[in-house]
């Protein structure tokens, strides 16, 4: 069977399955491609498959994600009787350290928003207006890079301070409020937008009315972290836009644990409104950061106190 064509319906199988399947989507039309329109399956043997990975470069976790991907999609065409083997590496290189994820300091946010104001972008089309407030919006609401992005009018209703967020990394729509202040920043956002604009149409939106392109936002970012003085050593990877939904979440949880709330149990509310599936994807936010340690374990050392002099 012609290899683009079982990707396309590998690619409709996983969605009807309930999943996006965005990220492995790119990642399998880029591996057809590199085949070539007329292509088979059973044609595909392991030198194209570690042509695909890389092998002679430094192996990253990128890696390991395409060739989990390419595992799945084989197991699906063997499964259906399309080839009969799965062409993929039999030595599996180290894995690299597990990405930690940067965490900006409040200062850093300070920095970067100044940063952003003070050196517009003389040749982009988004304006320092929409940049600053969608860094605003993943800061203060924790969203993922597509779900700002894909936001519409009606997905925002700021007189009751709540976004929708639809057709989330995991097929699912949640609903996120908003605190005060960052609905404020909404609206004044929305009072520079042309009026009467129909309810489908992209919130945020370019200088020309388009909708905002990921990577452009994300090069504008990297530009004014730049600025800002932001970049980390401790790997090649520099800060970005995704990051500041891990920030939103330690902070949040930092906060808690300085208001000497239960933050385990809160935990669990702020599972939800970050949309992930498993809890367990947001108690890795624990760890993350001296501060959030320092601040868990004091209020440890608090409430052991008070458990011994009731003893």
């Amino acid at each position: 069977m012609n290899l683009q064509r079982l990707i396309e319906q590998y690619i409709s199988y996983q969605r009807s399955l309930g999943s996006s399947f965005i990220t492995n989507a790119g990642i399998l039309r880029a591996f057809g491609r590199a085949r070539g329109p007329r292509a088979s399956i059973a044609g595909v043997c392991v030198r194209h498959v570690d042509a695909f990975l890389g092998r002679t470069r430094p192996v990253t976790m990128t890696w390991f994600k395409k060739l989990s991907c390419l595992r799945g999609f084989f197991r699906y065409a063997v499964s259906r009787g399309h080839t009969t083997t799965m062409p993929l590496p039999k030595v599996m290189p180290n894995r690299p350290p597990a990405f930690v994820p940067y965490v900006y300091t409040r200062g850093e946010i300070r920095r970067l928003l100044q940063a952003i104001e003070a050196h517009p972008q003389g040749n982009s089309i988004l304006e320092p207006a929409t940049i600053r407030t969608m860094v605003l919006v993943y800061y203060g609401a924790g969203l993922r890079l597509r779900e700002a992005t894909n936001l519409t009018r009606a997905d925002v209703n700021l007189s009751s301070s709540v976004l929708t967020i639809r057709n989330t990394k995991f097929g699912k729509t949640r609903l996120v409020p908003l605190g005060l202040q960052l609905t404020q920043v909404l609206v004044q956002y929305n009072h520079t937008r042309p009026k009467g604009r129909p309810a489908n149409v992209p919130f945020f939106t370019t200088a020309v009315g388009r909708p905002v392109n990921g990577r452009t936002l994300a090069r504008n970012f990297r530009i004014a972290c730049d600025r800002a003085g932001i970049r980390r050593t401790d790997t090649q990877e520099q800060p970005r836009i995704h990051d500041l939904r891990h920030t939103f979440a330690v902070h949040r949880l930092t906060s808690w644990y300085q208001q000497g709330a239960d933050a385990q149990r809160l935990l669990q509310h702020l599972s939800i409104y970050l949309g992930h599936v498993y809890l367990q994807h947001t108690q890795v936010y624990l760890t993350m950061t001296p501060e959030l340690l320092r601040e868990a374990s004091q209020r440890f050392e608090r409430y052991a106190g008070r458990e011994r002099r009731h003893a």
